[in-house]
């Protein structure tokens, strides 16, 4: 299967159509990076948001599409997941959700040593060593899976 995004002339090649073998991997390890966030005691809201804050990031059209319907079922709210980017702007994240999604992004952007000794830090003060991987994990997971669809060009389409 091949991908065109709109305005682009380029045909991609669905690399987990075209490699099924490697996709498949990845899937098994985003299967027990859910257990781990499971056994950290995450919840599996949270476990979106921080897929989402990542795909933001990213520019995953793909990757937003899907895990915006997952927080939904998690119980997100649409107040939520509209300031989601804008998460420091507000005080509708509990301190727990503020560090996961500061570590996630430190961990999508690990450039910045400043950036990741902060929000490392500010992990440590409100999660366990389990949860903090097990955040750092779901961020590298989803960073991956973010990949696999930009380069892919996986389409999103409208909803009936």
């Amino acid at each position: 299967m091949t991908g065109t995004a709109p305005g682009s002339a380029t045909r991609r090649i669905y690399i987990d159509k075209q490699s099924p073998a490697a996709y498949d991997a990845l899937v098994r390890t985003s299967e027990a990076v859910r257990e781990v966030t499971a056994e950290a005691g995450l919840d599996r809201s949270l476990v979106e948001l921080v897929n989402l804050r990542v795909s933001q990031i990213n520019g995953c059209a793909y990757c937003l599409h899907v895990h915006t319907r997952a927080a939904l079922r998690a119980g997100e709210t649409a107040q939520r997941l509209g300031v989601l980017a804008a998460w420091r702007d507000t005080e509708l994240f509990t301190p727990a959700e503020r560090a996961a999604l500061a570590l996630a992004e430190a961990t999508t952007a690990p450039a910045d040593t400043a950036a990741q000794e902060t929000a490392y830090a500010a992990a440590r003060a409100v999660l366990t060593d389990d949860q903090i991987s097990a955040v750092i994990w779901v961020a590298v997971t989803i960073n991956a899976f973010n990949r696999v669809s930009i380069m892919s060009r996986h389409p999103v389409r409208p909803e009936r």
